[in-house]
């Protein structure tokens, strides 16, 4: 249990409506120590890993996926949400319904730009990223391509496809014949990485605030955690022997 201070607000009103009629006479979670909340130990992947990543032999449409997500720095269920009549391709971005329902927008770079038109080809509507095969009977209609009758892809085969090809990349010391036993990464490291890499090159905490789409300055904590190559680069910059010889 938490204390007052770190009970919801639901609670709260509910400890108070009852002191107010008397069935209670204090605060019972008053004393009660807070649990900590777990601490979120995800890296940012190297922008050597990132380069590495665009080099991969995959197909197209994994290709456009893994690159809007890092470019757009968006979460992987809202880029996975977008249908083809979202895109707004001359303006580099496109509309996503966020937490709550409100309409939001998401950008992407060149990268992405570039990825679309082959991706789209011809549809004019219907989900962005669709699955190799029909829609099995019963797929709710707007998860299904009206044009070429294919589903929505979904966030767990997504996150499947991610997990597997990057594995030599995740765990580069392994031996090729044990990869199959071991974890890759998850679609979050891409969010991630984007924004923690923002961070590294100074980007301003409003900018940040509204690539990630947070309320609060808090939140973006977790990703304001430079990696080791931009500490070395720091570091390098600020040898007082590079100076001199600048």
């Amino acid at each position: 249990m938490y204390d007052a201070g770190g009970a919801d607000s639901g609670t709260r009103k509910a400890i108070s409506w009852w002191q107010r009629q008397g069935w209670i006479d204090c605060d019972p979670t008053i004393g009660i120590e807070r649990r900590p909340a777990p601490p979120d130990r995800t890296k940012a992947l190297t922008e050597n890993q990132i380069t590495a990543l665009w080099r991969l032999d995959v197909a197209l449409r994994e290709k456009t996926c893994w690159k809007m997500l890092y470019e757009s720095a968006a979460r992987a269920d809202e880029v996975l949400c977008l249908n083809v009549e979202d895109l707004y391709p001359q303006d580099k971005r496109g509309k996503i319904t966020a937490k709550g329902g409100a309409t939001e927008w998401i950008h992407w770079q060149s990268g992405t730009a570039q990825l679309l038109p082959r991706l789209i080809a011809r549809r004019t509507r219907g989900p962005l990223f669709l699955t190799d095969r029909k829609a099995p009977a019963g797929t709710p209609t707007l998860d299904v391509c009206p044009e070429t009758g294919r589903a929505r892809l979904s966030y767990r085969r997504t996150e499947e496809i991610f997990e597997e090809n990057p594995r030599l990349l995740a765990n580069p010391l392994a031996a090729p014949e044990d990869i199959e036993n071991l974890d890759g990464w998850t679609l979050h490291r891409l969010r991630h990485s984007a924004l923690t890499h923002d961070a590294e090159d100074g980007t301003s905490t409003p900018m940040l605030l509204a690539r990630s789409r947070h309320s609060s300055v808090r939140s973006l904590e977790r990703y304001a955690r430079p990696g080791v190559d931009a500490v070395a680069r720091h570091v390098a910059e600020r040898d007082p022997a590079a100076r001199r010889r600048t």
